[in-house]
């Protein structure tokens, strides 16, 4: 079952960092099967309101995104990022 892999920066503290972690993290999630389908500031939002960077990711089952997550090439990325964002992510399954 496809799953998702959603990312909201609920604040960067350095936007230096978070590019050095762009850098990094988008080609070690593509070349972990990772589809990039959002990315950026929402256009419109509703009920909360919250301005929140989103990410959404497309991963073949929940398993290969947790695999993802887990890759040494994206603990660089991770190690890149350091304190420069606080951010949720969450990995959710895809609807059948």
């Amino acid at each position: 079952m496809t799953a998702y892999w959603v990312a909201t920066y609920d604040e960067i503290t350095d936007p230096d960092k978070v590019a050095a972690y762009a850098a990094l993290a988008g080609p070690a999630l593509i070349e972990s099967g990772g589809r990039f389908l959002a990315r950026g500031n929402p256009e419109q939002v509703y009920e909360l309101g919250e301005e929140t960077r989103t990410v959404l990711i497309e991963f073949e089952s929940v398993e290969a995104a947790r695999a993802a997550h887990d890759t040494a090439a994206y603990a660089a990325a991770l190690d890149a990022l350091g304190d420069g964002a606080q951010r949720d992510i969450r990995i959710v399954p895809g609807v059948e």
